[in-house]
């Protein structure tokens, strides 16, 4: 399993329109073959918000890149104002995970 995480950085004053932004965008990604889960974390006390989707394989994600329903989601881009500083994207391989039982 991979794990995607776009570290994005929002200017004072656009934090609801962002977040209203992603709620809205929910439903694009989750047919998306080898989809499993996507989250947005607002910060507490960080500067960034952090958008993760988690996928099967790096295959998955690379085909929702290229996907339709990936152009459409980012097809409404938002004005420049709203973003402090570039956007940050990682990708991690998951190696170990627990959960409470």
């Amino acid at each position: 399993m991979i794990i995607v995480a776009n570290r994005i950085s929002v200017a004072e004053g656009y934090e609801e329109e962002f977040e209203k932004r992603f709620r809205d965008r929910e439903g694009f990604v989750d047919k998306s073959p080898g989809f499993n889960r996507y989250e947005l974390l607002r910060p507490s006390k960080a500067d960034a918000y952090v958008v993760k989707t988690y996928w099967e394989d790096m295959v998955s994600f690379e085909a929702w890149t290229r996907s339709e329903a990936f152009k459409e989601a980012h097809a409404d881009l938002p004005p420049k104002e709203m973003f402090a500083g570039p956007s940050a994207l990682e990708i991690h391989e998951v190696l170990y995970t627990t959960e409470k039982r």
